[in-house]
C-alpha cells in the first residue's frame, strides 16, 4: 500500500471505515440522523388510519344510501370497525412475521457461506466496494479486516446483498398494534355523528372528508411532500369510495327488506 495512504488498522476502525464508504458519510455537513424507515410502526399506522376512515365512511354511505335506519347504520359501522381493526392487525402480524422469517432464513444461509467459504465471501465483499469506486487495494484491505470479525462481516454482507439490517427488523407486535389502534380511530370518525345522536349522513360524510383532508396532509408532511397535494389526494380517494358505495346502496335499497 502506498506510503501516502492512511493505513486501516485491525481495531474497531474496520467497521468505521466500512461505514464511511457510504455516500455522504465522510462529509460532516452531510452526516445527519434519519428517521426510522424500516416500517416498524409508521407504515401500518398510516395504512390503518386511512383504511379505517375510507372503509367505514364507505360502509356508512352505502347503508345510508339504502335509506336504512340510523341504528342499522351504527351497527354496520361498529361491525366494520371491529372486523376491520382485527383483520388489519392479524394481517400486519402475519405479514411482518413472514417477512422477518424470510430474512432470518437468508441470513442463516449467508452465515453458513461465511463459515464454509470465507475466502470467496471476502472476495465478494471486496468486489462490492470496488464496484462502488473504492480503490482496489483499499477495498481488499477493508474486506480482509471485516472478515476477521464474523458478526460484522455477516452484517455487512446482509446489508449489501439483502438491503436490510437483520438486527433492526420491524416488530410484528408493534405493526399489529399500530394497525389495530389507528384503524379503529379512523373508522370511528364517520360514526361519531350517529353515536352523538345525529342521524344525518351528510354530517358523517363531511366529518370524514375533513379527517381525510387533514390526515392526507399530515402524511404528506411526514414524508416531506406538499401538504395540499397529499390532502387533496386522500380526500378524492375517500370521496370516490364513498360515492360508489352510496350509489350501490341507492340502487339496491329498494330490494332490501
Amino acid at each position: 500500500m502506498a506510503s501516502g495512504r492512511k493505513q486501516v488498522v485491525d481495531t474497531g476502525e474496520s467497521r468505521e471505515t466500512a461505514d464511511m464508504l457510504r455516500p455522504g458519510a465522510a462529509d460532516p455537513e452531510l452526516s445527519h440522523q434519519h428517521r426510522d424507515v424500516s416500517g416498524g410502526w409508521l407504515r401500518p399506522a398510516v395504512f390503518g388510519a386511512m383504511d379505517g376512515l375510507v372503509t367505514n365512511v364507505s360502509l356508512i354511505a352505502g347503508v345510508g344510501g339504502a335509506r336504512l335506519a340510523a341504528h342499522t347504520i351504527v351497527l354496520t359501522g361498529l361491525a366494520g370497525l371491529s372486523a376491520g381493526a382485527f383483520s388489519m392487525a392479524a394481517g400486519e402480524y402475519v405479514s411482518v412475521s413472514s417477512q422477518n422469517e424470510l430474512v432470518a432464513a437468508e441470513v442463516e444461509k449467508e452465515r453458513i457461506e461465511l463459515a464454509t467459504n470465507p475466502a470467496d465471501e471476502q472476495a465478494e465483499l471486496a468486489a462490492m466496494y470496488k464496484m462502488r469506486g473504492v480503490d482496489p487495494a483499499l477495498a481488499d484491505e477493508v474486506a480482509r479486516q471485516l472478515s476477521r470479525h464474523p458478526d460484522e462481516a455477516l452484517r455487512i454482507h446482509v446489508r449489501e446483498e439483502l438491503g436490510v439490517d437483520h438486527d433492526e427488523l420491524p416488530s410484528p407486535l408493534t405493526a399489529a398494534g399500530a394497525s389495530l389502534v389507528t384503524f379503529a380511530v379512523g373508522a370511528l370518525i364517520p360514526l361519531l355523528p350517529f353515536l352523538l345522536g345525529f342521524s344525518s349522513l351528510g354530517a358523517a360524510v363531511i366529518l370524514a372528508a375533513i379527517a381525510a383532508f387533514i390526515g392526507g396532509g399530515i402524511v404528506a408532511r411526514v414524508t416531506a411532500r406538499p401538504f395540499l397535494r397529499g390532502a387533496l389526494r386522500q380526500l378524492v380517494l375517500a370521496a370516490l369510495a364513498a360515492a360508489i358505495t352510496y350509489g350501490i346502496g341507492t340502487l339496491l335499497g329498494g330490494h332490501v327488506s
